[in-house]
Order: C-alpha cells, then sequence, then structure tokens
C-alpha cells in the first residue's frame, strides 16, 4: 500500500497524435449504426471538433481546480439545454420510434437546438428501442421519480454537451435495432443495443449526475469511442456485475483522448466489478463510497491514467478480494502505468496497488485538494436520485 504523499504526476501523452488517429478512424465510428450516410457523416465530423476542443493536454489543471465550479471535472464545460425552452414530458408511452409522439421523452431528445426536459408527474417508461439523445440537451428528473425501466437505455452518439439528471435507470434490456428517428429531419438504421443503462459513443461534455442505477443486461454505462470531457457524480449503484466500461477495445488508442471524472458517488450493495474498468486514457476518481464488491473494485488495460483521491474502499469478507485494483497486464508491464493513491481511507483490509515512474510535481499553490476519504459518508449522503418537492430547494 502506497503512503499518502504529495502526487508527482508525468505529463499525458502527444495530442496531436491522437487526434490524427481519431480522425482517421471514420469507418470504424459506425457501431450500432446500420447505415452511415452524410447525416451521420457530418455529425461525426462535429463529435471530432468537440472532442478536441473538450480535450485537455494537462488533465492534473482539472484535477486541481475541481472545486471551482457547480458540475466539476472534466464534464465542467457541459450546459445541456441551458438557454432553451423547457419542455414537458407528459406521455411514458414510447410506441413509434420512427415518428415519435410529441409529449414523449423520445419526441424530446431529438428535437434541434438547446432543450430542457422535466417530467409532468412520476412515471415508468419502457423505451421500445434506445433512446438517442441529440446534442445540447437537459433530461432532469427533479420533482418526480421517473424510471427508465424494463426497455433499451439511453445512448449519446456523436452528440456533445448532454446532461442526465435524476433518474432510475434500472432492467435494461437489449433491442434488436431497426429503423429509428434521431432528429426530425433524418432516420436511420440501427442494429443490436447490448442492453447497457446509458452508453456515451463519440460524446463528448456529458454530466451524468444524481442516477440510481442497477441490473441492466450489459453495463450500467458504458463510456467507448473516444468519448471525452465526461463527469459521473452523486450516482447510486447497486446489484450488478460489469458496472461502468471506460474504453471497450484495447485496439482503439483513439481511447487516449478520453478524460473521466468519477465523483461523489455510492458503489452499493451487488456489485462485482468495473467500478470503474479503464482503458487508454486519464481518470480522476474522487470521493467515492467503495462498500461492496466482490471480484474488484477499479481496474485498466492498455495503460491508463488512474488517479484514486480521497475514496473510502471497504473491502469484501473474501479474502481474494481484497484488492481494490486490478491491472490486465502482467506485472512488467504495468509496474509503469500511473495509478495513484492519495488520501483514500481503506477499511477491512483494502489494499490498492498503486504503480507508475517519476511522476510530476503539482504546484500546491494551485492544488485545490478533495477531501480526505474519512469525510466520504458524509459527501455521498445524497448519492441517486433525489426526493424534491416542488417549490422547494433540491
Amino acid at each position: 500500500m502506497e503512503t499518502t504523499t504529495k502526487l508527482r504526476w508525468s505529463r499525458p501523452g502527444s495530442f496531436l497524435l491522437v487526434a490524427a488517429a481519431f480522425l482517421a478512424s471514420a469507418a470504424a465510428s459506425g457501431v450500432n449504426v446500420g447505415q452511415f450516410d452524410d447525416h451521420l457523416q457530418k455529425r461525426k465530423e462535429l463529435a471530432e471538433a468537440s472532442a478536441r476542443e473538450a480535450y485537455r493536454p494537462d488533465p492534473y489543471n482539472v484535477t486541481n481546480s475541481f472545486n471551482a465550479a457547480v458540475h466539476r471535472g472534466f464534464g465542467h464545460a457541459t450546459t445541456g439545454g441551458l438557454g432553451g425552452k423547457i419542455y414537458v414530458v407528459t406521455d411514458p408511452t414510447d410506441l413509434d420510434v420512427v415518428n415519435p409522439r410529441p409529449g414523449t421523452l423520445r419526441w424530446g431528445v431529438i428535437q434541434p437546438g438547446p432543450l430542457w426536459i422535466i417530467f409532468a408527474r412520476s412515471m415508468i417508461i419502457q423505451l421500445s428501442q434506445e433512446l438517442l439523445m441529440s446534442s445540447d440537451k437537459t433530461i432532469d428528473g427533479r420533482g418526480a421519480q421517473v424510471h427508465i425501466a424494463n426497455g433499451a437505455g439511453i445512448t449519446v452518439q456523436l452528440a456533445q454537451n448532454v446532461i442526465i439528471h435524476n433518474l432510475h435507470v434500472h432492467d435494461v434490456k437489449h433491442t434488436m435495432g431497426g429503423l429509428m428517428r434521431d432528429s426530425p429531419t433524418h432516420i436511420g438504421s440501427r442494429t443490436r443495443a447490448d442492453g447497457d443503462g446509458i452508453s456515451l459513443f463519440s460524446a463528448t461534455n456529458v454530466w451524468i449526475d444524481h442516477i440510481s442505477m442497477s441490473n441492466c443486461e450489459d453495463g450500467l454505462i458504458d463510456v467507448v469511442q473516444s468519448s471525452t470531457g465526461i463527469t459521473i457524480s452523486n450516482c447510486h449503484f447497486t446489484n450488478h456485475n460489469d458496472v461502468m466500461l471506460f474504453g471497450a477495445s484495447d485496439s482503439w488508442p483513439q481511447d487516449q483522448i478520453m478524460q473521466i471524472t468519477v465523483a461523489f458517488n455510492h458503489f452499493g450493495r451487488g456489485l462485482v466489478q468495473r467500478m470503474p474498468r479503464c482503458r487508454w486514457g486519464f481518470f480522476h476518481v474522487v470521493n467515492n463510497d467503495y462498500t461492496h464488491w466482490l471480484m474488484y473494485a477499479i481496474g485498466g488495460g492498455d495503460a491508463p491514467t488512474i488517479i484514486s483521491q480521497g475514496n473510502r474502499y471497504i473491502a469484501p469478507p473474501n479474502i481474494a478480494a481484497k484488492v481494490i485494483t486490478k491491472h490486465y497486464a502482467e506485472e512488467g508491464v504495468w509496474k509503469n502505468w500511473v495509478w495513484h493513491t492519495e488520501d483514500d481511507l481503506f477499511m477491512n483490509g483494502a489494499i490498492f496497488n498503486p504503480s507508475g515512474g517519476a511522476p510530476k510535481q503539482v504546484d500546491t499553490n494551485e492544488w485545490v485538494k478533495p477531501k480526505p476519504g474519512t469525510y466520504v459518508t458524509r459527501l455521498t449522503r445524497f448519492s441517486g436520485t433525489l426526493s424534491c418537492c416542488t417549490g422547494k430547494p433540491c
């Protein structure tokens, strides 16, 4: 176990090389797309430009200024539907994915321009196909108990500037795809969706906040294909095997552009592994409460940078599962990966195996430290969906 010392991180790799590889990957970005047409090509070009703009060549400055904004970390630039109209979901059905009815959630998320989506009442929405979100949207479930359940999940693909807030997402199933509308002017063909609760694919500037998630067929949250500028905060995860996957392929080094903050979440009962499982990118894991895991908590391959600060790790009773970290490589390879722990609280024999060479010194005049792990129970006590009342602060 590493003693508590000031972190001294090494410089990230060249963004120019990563960006060049990303731009060369047009053909590979059509996963779940039956036909990659001109409309999707334009969206892909916009997604690439947004990823370049969101990428931080020195991500340590983001970790240093973590406490500077209401929504923090790498997703701090996200505004969602701010400045747009308010759209009220009144119809919980999802009967027509080609011509969705006004009043449904699907109709709202495909509209052009910024839109702030709220709900007229509590409801259960059983999606018949994955919900394809367009850019500049906020789904705001405050003031109601909204469940995305027993059907497909939420997909943010080739889109930017999205906030998903205060939803219950559970029991998501795979769907087989087909024709689907993703904007008022475009209908495209989709292939199978695997059953992720929330899937980000070539998405930029996304904030996932106060979501309660459990028991989806595949992952709870998957972030893949050069998505970046992501914050996942204040969520409550329970009863699931593969919780979060950040980077899906050993053969996709373009995910070096990926930068994600995981903060103030509670990883609770019935979880097994991948909290998260990381490839290639830079991941700041801060002030989370890890109260349950059966195999391991944080894993990775392909030389990701993982900075763990101020988390509480309570190991399971199983002596074989006390180690928090899982390196998907031989020790001779992973010993050079930058995986660091600072101010974490280790309980019940939990062990974090750090690694990495001569890390970079951080200017303490700029450093805003996350709270130590002893504060985590207070910081995560409102994780998951909020019980908000109309007319009262939430």
